[in-house]
């Protein structure tokens, strides 16, 4: 336990479950599509747009189903910085999400799910694009080898990655941890009024803040994943999968 009192692991169980959702949903809805679109295209390698295309649409897909445990991770995250008569002490994820659903509807576990959806695509939009495009640096001009090119490309991807997610990420966080007032008043009417009133009043580089940390966890995190996919890929040319 923290000096507070807080569990150092809060928030734990909503984030293994969002991975378990999102991460699978979107990395499975990734292969599905391309494998399709290759097979459309004649066994040919896709172009660059199509690909960007495709990560886009798994993104969209990985965000729609890995929302709810996206919420209940925020509001347990969000929970140890509220004044004790405000916490709602959730328990662990399940909890949270029963308690969701209780108390604000069924509907209320995508609350802020449109700039999840959202900062999932511009994500991997960033991810998928700038990958393809270290790899040609690496391999084609640079002249590097296999894992050089893949560690090298797996981190540009993070970063770019990180860079084109975070104003979304910023957003929605906000739409997600919000609370009304003694009225019952909401600080934001949407995503759209949050991303203007933080213009207003921060400029542009308010959605930004925390750049640093942020891409220290993004980054990492999608370096795995290219790590991991290109063993997955060269470990089922082998076997002739």
């Amino acid at each position: 336990m923290t000096c507070a009192g807080i569990s150092p692991t809060t928030g734990l169980s909503a984030g293994l479950l969002r991975q378990a959702t999102y991460t699978t949903a979107r990395l499975g809805s990734f292969r599905v599509l391309t494998n399709k679109a290759i097979e459309a295209n004649d066994g040919k390698p896709l172009p660059l747009v199509q690909k960007a295309f495709i990560g886009l649409t798994a993104g969209a897909i990985g965000a729609c189903v890995g929302s709810p445990a996206d919420l209940a991770l925020i509001r347990m995250q969000a929970d140890s910085t509220l004044p004790a008569a405000q916490r709602r002490h959730y328990k662990n994820a399940f909890h949270a999400l029963y308690r969701i659903t209780a108390d604000e509807g069924v509907l209320a576990l995508w609350k802020g799910a449109g700039p999840t959806v959202v900062r999932a695509m511009s994500l991997n939009m960033g991810m998928l694009a700038s990958y393809d495009q270290s790899v040609e640096l690496f391999r084609d001009k640079l002249g590097a080898g296999e894992y050089q090119t893949v560690i090298g490309a797996s981190a540009i991807s993070g970063f770019c990655a990180a860079a084109c997610s975070l104003p979304f990420d910023y957003v929605k966080t906000q739409i997600q941890k919000m609370q009304p007032d003694a009225t019952g008043k909401y600080p934001y009417t949407g995503s759209l009024d949050c991303a203007m009133q933080t213009l207003k009043t921060g400029g542009p580089f308010k959605f930004y803040s925390g750049f640093p940390v942020y891409c220290v966890r993004i980054a990492p995190h999608v370096m795995m994943t290219w790590l991991f996919l290109n063993q997955i890929q060269k470990y089922q040319k082998k076997i002739g999968i």
